[in-house]
């Protein structure tokens, strides 16, 4: 079945990770795909895999001139936008104590301005459109409890957060049939994640062998994406949707 056929999804840090995970699977259930990335060689790649219902584009998420860029591109190509997955994210360690000023500008202008500028154009290129579309924001169980150890990333994910809930609120009253929701993974097996914790116990990855594991893959997430994509969520807007395996209610650190 083919769950998203034929419509038009722009996803963002679509060269690696859970980006190229939505990237394979969406374009695999029907989807016409825009593979959005600062990486130009490894997003091509990615394109290049999906063959000719997917296009690269060259997108520093926090570039309003690579947005309307982007933007025009997607919509001169394939006719229109559909889905927004606004993906790319950096992850630098540090405390309150720890990390500077310059560290946490870097991360905002990454993870909360370049999510601002993606809603911002998405909602103009949508909301004229007969049904509407799927917004799908990748935050973090970091914007839901306190992970001391990543203080800006915790900050920007919940700018995030709270950015979801007014595009979901702001679309609803304008009638234009766009939904807004935000993802809130725990741990994913990515390579970012990799070289953070290079000695994690792949024990930790098989949910299936260890009822404990915290860390996913990058499908579970892509998996989740493509609910959101899809007419089947035509009803959830505004929602946090965890993945974490019950972490953040279990109290477990």
């Amino acid at each position: 079945m083919k769950r998203v056929e034929n419509k038009v999804v722009l996803i963002t840090g679509g060269a690696s990770g859970v980006g190229k995970a939505d990237a394979l699977l969406l374009a695999a259930e029907g989807a016409r795909v825009v593979v959005a990335d600062v990486n130009c060689q490894a997003g091509q790649g990615v394109a290049d895999e999906i063959g000719a219902h997917a296009l690269f584009i060259e997108l520093d998420v926090a570039d309003e001139t690579h947005w309307q860029r982007a933007i025009a591109k997607t919509l001169s190509h394939f006719g229109r936008l559909d889905v927004l997955v606004n993906n790319a994210a950096i992850c630098p360690l540090g405390t309150i104590e720890q990390a500077s000023l310059e560290q946490w500008r870097n991360v905002m202008r990454v993870n909360a301005d370049g999510y601002f500028l993606g809603c911002k154009y998405a909602v103009e290129a949508m909301k004229n459109n007969a049904a509407g579309g799927s917004i799908i924001m990748m935050s973090s169980v970091a914007a839901l409890a306190g992970l001391a150890p990543m203080c800006a990333y915790s900050s920007s994910k919940g700018a995030v957060t709270a950015l979801t809930r007014s595009v979901a609120v702001h679309c609803k009253q304008q009638g234009y049939r766009i939904r807004c929701n935000s993802v809130h993974p725990d741990g994913i097996w990515t390579p970012m994640t990799q070289a953070m914790v290079p000695d994690l116990d792949p024990v930790a990855l098989g949910i299936g062998d260890n009822p404990m594991a915290r860390m996913c893959m990058p499908k579970d997430v892509a998996d989740l994406v493509l609910f959101l994509a899809s007419d089947e969520s035509r009803f959830i807007n505004g929602a946090e949707l965890r993945i974490d395996n019950a972490q953040l209610i279990s109290g477990i650190a």
